[in-house]
């Protein structure tokens, strides 16, 4: 009897996550197909993504149907990463030529973004104070 209810159980929990990769890939696929079919500049995953968020706020998708899916995704995206740092690997060479524009390009990026950001909390916080008035 315990085995037949962790076997449903086991069934349960396959069944849903299986079900949240069949909708999250079906609209990776959408939206590759809509990519490709407009030409747009735009990679086809992104507005596959775009269009999966608009289809939640939208209550067309449930949460919890792809819930436990996303949750195994993120569990295991370091996996995803690998085929990325093995392909730097092959770009060593070309990465020690230019390592002073690389690094003046991450330190550049980085200041500007902290710059803003600052900009942007400190204009947020005074219109806030002001509405507080």
């Amino acid at each position: 009897m315990l085995a037949k209810t962790l076997d449903r159980a086991a069934w349960s929990w396959n069944g849903e996550v299986m079900l949240g990769f069949a909708i999250l890939l079906g609209f990776n696929f959408i939206g590759f197909v809509i990519q490709m079919s407009l030409h747009l500049p735009l990679p086809g995953n992104v507005i596959g993504l775009i269009l999966f968020t608009a289809a939640l706020f939208a209550k067309l998708i449930k949460l919890s149907w792809v819930e436990e899916a996303a949750s195994v995704l993120t569990r295991h995206m370091m996996l995803f990463f690998i085929p990325y740092t093995v392909g730097i690997l092959l770009f060593i060479p070309v990465i020690g030529a230019n390592w002073v524009a690389i690094c003046g390009g991450i330190i550049g990026a980085t200041v500007a973004v902290l710059i803003v950001t600052g900009w942007v909390s400190s204009k947020l916080s005074q219109e806030g104070n002001t509405n507080d008035k």
